[in-house]
Order: structure tokens, then C-alpha cells, then sequence
């Protein structure tokens, strides 16, 4: 699912094609995992598309006030999830639509911004006013925009382990799978470490070191494991640079232990033992909620 250096590149590449462009009208296919399909339909022609960013692992696409907008509506959004095989492009009418092409935006440039998502994981929704508002609240802090002292106090606060406050958007937003495990490993720190066990150098590292993979992913426009493509249809090359992450039974590139995988938060997650030492009463822990699992099936 793309994390926040795959929907940045997207912003971007999004931002220098088609901000400025009318959206002229809306055509939809399957609908399931758009919130208000009447509201695209309805709201978005005769809107331009202002600003294009990124918010979390959410695209922002901002629209101009409609032609017979309210008084009160306040700003308005398209937000949109890409889910594990979205693909929102800008492309020529001319082109053929792809396969599972599910919302078409023609602009008053002569082309067409589709939405085009085979599995439909994906989200998108008209938000407006108080609306747009409480939905943007419900996300933490953008990691390359907090300070390391908010970084902190998110981190150090909770009791929950590690992998599972990276990945937690209400603490910070546009983590994923990928990017934790591989700032944890650079970090020298277990996924399992519970965030308030952590002392002040490990937290200053972890923010160190995942500020600089999410900056070095989005100059190599992300990773694309399976399906990933920037707006212009391009695959992302930080895959290339992944050092634990996919990595299980190679040896690690610091110390040469086999990657290990295991589960956290319900997660898989990749790390070296020998770098990355275990927290004290995780092994008991797991062997413990073993023992439950094997009990209830029998």
C-alpha cells in the first residue's frame, strides 16, 4: 500500500500536470469505495483544482469555489486513498482506458484525469467545510514536518510497541510497513520495544534516521513492490535501496545475521537479532500467546 513517499511523488507529479485545470464533468464506474458518489458527481464540475498534496498516505486534490457554491461551504476537497493498486493519471483522450478505469474527470485541457484501481482497496470522497476539517483531524503529525520534541512525546507517552506507533496514523500520518522497518533497523531498534522504553538517543536517532529515508524515497519517487507508479505511469527505484525490509534469511548488511520476520501489531516485520536486540519479556510474550492460539484450535 503506498506509504508517504509514493503518495508525495504522486502529489507532485500531479501538482505540475493539473493544477489550474476545470474539472468539466464526472463519469463513474464501480463506486464501492467512493464515500458520496452523488457529491463527485454533483460538486466536482466546474471546480479547478487548485493545489494537488499530500496528507498522510491521502491525496488533497483543493478545488476553487463552484459556481453556485454556499456561503458557509468552506474549503473543498477531493480526497483520495490509493489502496494497494490505485492509479490516479492524467492521460490524453485519446488514449485507450485501462482495465478497471473507475472515475474519469475530463479537463478543459483536452485531457482526462482517471482513477483507475483493479482491487478497489482505494478510497475517495467530496469533503467540504466542518466536514473536510474533522476528517484532516483524525490524522497525527506529518513526520517531516513535526520537531523532534513533538516526535518525542509522541513516541515516549504511549506503551505500545514501536512498529505498532509508526504505523498508527493518529500519531504520526504516512508511516507504513516499509518505511518503519527499514528507519528501525538503521536505528538499531527491536519492532517490538515498547516507544516509552525508549531512551532520548534512541528517539533522536529513530527521528534522524526516518527523516532521511522519507526524504531519500521520495527523490527516487518511492518503492514499488508490485503495483506502484507515479502520475506520469513510472515505477519508483528506493526498492533498490531497502536494507531489512523483504529481506528474510539474507544476511544483514551491517553484521551479516540473517533478517529475521515476525509478527507485531499484527504486522509482519523484518529485523536482524543480532543488531536489533529483543526487549525484555517479548520471547516469553510470544511464546505465551503461542501456547493460547494452539489452545483454542483444539
Amino acid at each position: 500500500m503506498p506509504e508517504l513517499p509514493e503518495v508525495e511523488t504522486v502529489a507532485r507529479g500531479l501538482q505540475r500536470e493539473v493544477v489550474g485545470r476545470r474539472i468539466l464533468s464526472v463519469t463513474l464506474g464501480k463506486t464501492d469505495f467512493i464515500d458520496n458518489p452523488e457529491m463527485l458527481e454533483g460538486e466536482l464540475p466546474g471546480r479547478t483544482i487548485v493545489r494537488v498534496e499530500r496528507y498522510g498516505k491521502f491525496l488533497l486534490l483543493r478545488l476553487s469555489p463552484g459556481e453556485e457554491a454556499k456561503p458557509d461551504e468552506g474549503e473543498v476537497a477531493l480526497l483520495a486513498h490509493l489502496g494497494m493498486t490505485g492509479l490516479l493519471l492524467p492521460r490524453e483522450v485519446s488514449v485507450p482506458q485501462a482495465k478497471h478505469t473507475h472515475v474519469v474527470m475530463p479537463l478543459d485541457d483536452g485531457r482526462e484525469l482517471r482513477y483507475v484501481d483493479p482491487r478497489r482497496f482505494g478510497r475517495m470522497a467530496y469533503l467540504a467545510g466542518e466536514v473536510l476539517s474533522r476528517e484532516l483531524q483524525r490524522f497525527g503529525a506529518d513526520p517531516l514536518e513535526a520537531g523532534l520534541e513533538e516526535f518525542a512525546r509522541r513516541i515516549q507517552q504511549r506503551k505500545a510497541r514501536i512498529k505498532a506507533l509508526l504505523l498508527d496514523q493518529s500519531v504520526l500520518r504516512g508511516v507504513g510497513n516499509i518505511y518503519a522497518d527499514e528507519s528501525l533497523w538503521r536505528a538499531k531498534i527491536h519492532p517490538a520495544q515498547l516507544g516509552a522504553r525508549l531512551k532520548r538517543p534512541q528517539v533522536q536517532l529513530l527521528y534522524r534516521k526516518l527523516q532521511e529515508i522519507l526524504k531519500k524515497a521520495i527523490v527516487l519517487r518511492g518503492s514499488s513492490i508490485s503495483d506502484f507508479l507515479d502520475a506520469d505511469g513510472m515505477p519508483g527505484e528506493y526498492q533498490q535501496h531497502h536494507r531489512v525490509y523483504g529481506r528474510e534469511g539474507q544476511p544483514c548488511l551491517r553484521c551479516k545475521t540473517p533478517i529475521r520476520r515476525v509478527s507485531v501489531a499484527g504486522r509482519s516485520s523484518y529485523y536482524c537479532p543480532d543488531c536489533q536486540k529483543m526487549p525484555r519479556g517479548w520471547k516469553k510474550l510470544r511464546k505465551r500467546k503461542s501456547r493460547q492460539k494452539r489452545g483454542a484450535r483444539h
